[in-house]
This record gives structure tokens, C-alpha cells and sequence, in this order.
């Protein structure tokens, strides 16, 4: 399969990436899998891709948590190394095009007191969702790449 027909099927064709890569073929090895089960773990269980009721948690807390996938992205880089290609593909282009947008807006936004407004905290929190959606459909492309159970679904929200 090519890289271009996986996206496809998860409709991600909006990620812009060059033509040479999309037509490339898409062959996950072990560290591949490794990797994307790594991240995979990691965003199933983070308010990345779990609901956020306007009565519950906090606006904040809930950023730090999108952006500390830079740095558990890049350990699992690290971890998995060269022998990661097709998992490196994607998760840099997602923490590029999909996450560093919204954590570089809301981080300017707290520092200068966002989080003190009620309607930048409801306006957050439908970034949040929005950002949920994609990162949902990334999640259930890493089980994919990992080769286990999507478990995106598996609670009853």
C-alpha cells in the first residue's frame, strides 16, 4: 500500500505532505510498530483524545497535557531510532501541522491570561474538541500501524 492510500483511509489527506513520500510505499516494520504502540498509549489515555467536561478539569492543565506530546513523541523517536521510518512520517508531521498550531495560539493566550476569561476557556474548549477529532483519527492510525485492537472506542462516554 501506498502512503498516499493509507491517509486516504483514515482521511487525512489534508496533512500536506510531498508528493515523493505519498507515493512511497507504506511498509511498517517492528520498530515501526513499537513506536506507533509507544504513542499509541500515550494519546488513549490523555485528554488528547478523552472528553473534557465544562464542569470538570481545568483549561491549563489540559494544554500542558497536548503539549507534553512533543517531548513523549520525541522520546519515542529517540527510543525506536532510524529503524522507525514510517511512524517517524507521520508523528512529525502531526506534532508539526496539527498540535504545534494549537499549543503555539493557546500557550501566547495563557500567558496573557486567557484562562481567567470564561469565554476564552469555552473558546479553548472547542479548539480542544476540534483538535480531539484529528487526534482520535491519529490514534486509531497508530493501533493501525502498531498492528493491535483499536480501543478508541471502547468506553461508553
Amino acid at each position: 500500500m501506498k502512503w498516499k492510500k493509507w491517509l486516504e483511509n483514515w482521511d487525512m489527506t489534508s496533512l500536506k505532505i510531498k508528493t515523493p513520500f505519498l507515493n512511497m510505499e507504506f511498509k511498517p516494520q517492528d520498530a515501526d510498530k513499537n513506536a506507533a504502540w509507544d504513542l499509541y498509549v500515550e494519546l488513549l489515555t490523555r485528554i488528547t483524545t478523552q472528553p473534557l467536561p465544562k464542569e470538570h478539569g481545568d483549561e491549563q492543565t489540559a494544554l500542558n497535557s497536548v503539549f507534553a506530546l512533543f517531548a513523549l513523541t520525541r522520546d519515542v523517536l529517540k527510543k525506536h531510532g532510524r529503524d522507525a521510518q514510517e511512524f517517524s512520517k507521520i508523528a512529525i508531521v502531526v506534532l508539526n501541522q496539527v498540535i504545534r498550531p494549537f499549543t503555539a495560539k493557546w500557550h501566547k493566550l495563557s500567558i496573557a491570561g486567557a484562562f481567567d476569561d470564561t469565554k476564552q476557556c469555552d473558546a479553548f474548549r472547542d479548539e480542544l474538541k476540534q483538535l480531539q477529532l484529528v487526534l482520535g483519527v491519529y490514534t486509531q492510525m497508530l493501533a493501525d500501524m502498531a498492528g493491535v485492537e483499536d480501543l478508541t472506542k471502547l468506553e461508553d462516554v
